[in-house]
C-alpha cells in the first residue's frame, strides 16, 4: 500500500512539472497536443498524472516542453549514448545528404572496425560512383543469392556483418542496375531492397538523418523497378523513418495511399506480395498508434489479419517476415504505445508459447512485454523481459531504443531495489 501511494505521488509530481512548463511558456494543452502527434486529452491526462508510466511519451514530453529529463524521473539523454546535433531531427533529406557529405569531407579520426563499416556504409549511399565497388561484372543470381544473406543478416540481428556487408552489395548492385542491361530492371529491384535494409540498420542505430537518405535512394530504385511489391516495401521504410521523425499522420497518409492501391483478391496473389502488403499495412498501424488513432490502428491490423490468413510461412528469409504471429506482435507493440500495458500483457502471453523462428522478431516481443511492465511499475519482471530479449538476440538489446528504455527503468528504481538492473544497465554503457 505504501509503494501504490509512493507510485500515485510521483506520478501525481510529475503530472505538475508538465503542467507548470506548459503554463510558464504560454501554450494550450491543443498546442502542446498538436506539436506531440496526439489528442489534446492525453495532454490533459498526463497533467493529471495518469499515462506517466510510459517513458516514451514522457521523453517526447520532454523534448517538446524542454523540460529536463530527471525533473520526470527519466536518465538524463547522456546516458544513453550520444546525442543528435540540436535540429538534426528537424532537418529535411536535402540538409541530411549535404552533412553527410560534409561529414566525408572533414578528417576521420581514428576509428574502430565498427565506425569504419558505418562510415563506408554512408559514403555508399551518396551519388556517384562508389568507392567500395569490385569493378567487376556478377550475374544477376549471384547478387539475389548475396542480398538474401544480407537479408538473412538482419533477421538474425547479426548487425555488425550486416554492416561490414551492405556497402559492397549496394556498390555492385548499382554497377549492375545502371549496366543498361535487359536485368537492369530487376537489379534496381535488387538495389532497392538493399537500401530498405540499409534504412532499417540505420534507424536501428539511431541514426535518422542517414536512415532518409537510404529511404530516399530505396524509393528512386523502386520506381525505376516499375515492381509494386518492391515499392510497397520501399514506402513502408519511408513510413517508418517519418514515424521516427514524429511525422505520423504522413505516414499513415503514406501507407494508407500505397495499401489502397495494393490490397484485394489476396487468394489470387504470390507469397511475395501478400508479404509485401502485409508488412506495409503493420507499419501503417505503428504509424497509427503512435499518432494516437485507435480506430485507424485497428483498421490496419484487421485488414493485416485479413492478408494473413494467405500466408503459409513464417521463415526468416528475404519475404517471410510477415505472418499471423507478425500481427499478434503488432497488436502488443500498439497496446504499449496507447498505454495499455495490460492488454499488451494478454496479447503477449500465447506468443511467448509460439515458436518464433525469426529472432528479430522474438526479441521485440520481449522488448515491448519489457515495456508493458515498466508501464505498470513491474520492473523486475521487465528486467527479466529484457534478459529474455538479450537471450534472442544480444546485439537487438543494445542498439539505443532499448538502452534507453534501461537506462529509465534504472533511474526509477530509485531504492535500488533491483541491484542486476542497474549491473544490466551498466552493463550496455547506460548507467542512471
Amino acid at each position: 500500500m505504501a509503494q501504490m501511494a509512493e507510485e500515485q505521488s510521483e506520478a501525481r509530481r510529475i503530472g505538475e512539472v508538465i503542467r507548470q512548463a506548459r503554463v510558464l511558456q504560454r501554450r494550450s494543452q491543443k498546442d502542446v497536443a498538436a506539436a506531440l502527434g496526439y489528442h489534446q486529452s492525453k495532454v490533459s491526462r498526463l497533467e493529471s498524472g495518469r499515462g506517466t508510466e510510459d517513458v516514451r511519451t514522457l521523453r517526447e514530453v520532454a523534448q517538446v516542453l524542454d523540460i529536463p529529463p530527471h525533473r520526470l524521473g527519466l536518465a538524463a539523454a547522456s546516458d544513453t549514448g550520444p546525442a543528435p546535433e540540436p535540429g538534426a531531427e528537424d532537418m529535411h533529406r536535402r540538409t541530411f545528404l549535404a552533412a553527410s557529405v560534409a561529414a566525408l569531407a572533414a578528417p576521420s579520426p581514428p576509428s574502430s572496425s565498427s565506425t569504419t563499416a558505418h562510415h563506408d556504409l554512408i559514403r555508399v549511399l551518396l551519388p556517384g560512383t562508389s568507392p567500395v565497388a569490385t569493378g567487376q561484372a556478377l550475374g544477376i543470381d549471384e547478387l539475389r543469392d548475396r542480398l538474401r544473406a544480407v537479408r538473412r543478416m538482419f533477421y538474425v540481428c547479426d548487425y555488425a556483418e550486416l554492416e561490414q556487408t551492405l556497402p559492397g552489395l549496394i556498390a555492385d548492385l548499382r554497377q549492375a542496375a545502371g549496366g543498361g542491361s535487359s536485368g537492369s530492371a530487376e537489379a534496381s529491384g535488387l538495389l532497392a531492397t538493399a537500401y530498405q535494409t540499409s534504412v532499417s540498420l540505420l534507424l536501428k542505430r539511431a541514426d535518422q538523418g542517414n536512415a532518409w537518405l537510404a529511404a530516399g535512394r530505396a524509393m528512386a530504385e523502386a520506381e525505376r523497378s516499375g515492381d509494386p511489391v518492391v515499392l510497397a516495401a520501399s514506402v513502408r521504410v519511408h513510413a517508418h523513418v517519418l514515424v521516427r521523425d514524429k511525422h505520423t499522420t504522413q505516414a499513415v497518409n503514406m501507407v494508407r495511399h500505397t495499401a489502397d492501391q495494393l490490397t484485394g483478391s489476396y487468394d489470387q496473389r504470390s507469397p511475395r506480395y501478400l508479404a509485401a502488403v502485409g508488412l506495409l499495412l503493420l507499419r501503417g498501424a505503428t504509424a497509427a498508434s503512435r499518432n494516437g488513432d485507435r480506430d485507424t490502428t485497428q483498421d490496419f491490423l484487421t485488414e493485416a489479419k485479413e492478408v494473413a490468413r494467405y500466408v503459409a510461412f513464417d521463415q526468416p528469409d528475404a519475404w517471410a517476415n510477415f505472418s499471423p504471429t507478425n500481427v499478434a506482435l503488432h497488436e502488443v507493440s500498439a497496446a504499449v504505445s496507447f498505454g495499455d500495458a495490460g492488454i499488451a500483457l494478454q496479447t503477449a502471453r500465447p506468443l511467448m508459447r509460439r515458436h518464433i523462428p525469426v529472432p528479430e522478431r522474438r526479441a521485440a516481443l520481449w522488448v515491448e512485454t519489457a515495456r508493458a511492465y515498466s508501464q505498470q511499475g513491474r520492473l523486475a519482471d521487465g528486467y527479466q523481459a529484457l534478459r529474455i530479449a538479450e537471450s534472442c538476440a544480444a546485439q537487438d538489446v543494445r542498439r539505443p531504443a532499448v538502452r534507453e528504455l534501461v537506462a529509465d527503468m534504472a533511474a526509477r528504481d530509485r531504492r535500488r531495489a533491483l541491484p542486476e538492473l542497474h549491473h544490466f544497465s551498466r552493463q550496455l554503457g547506460v548507467p542512471a
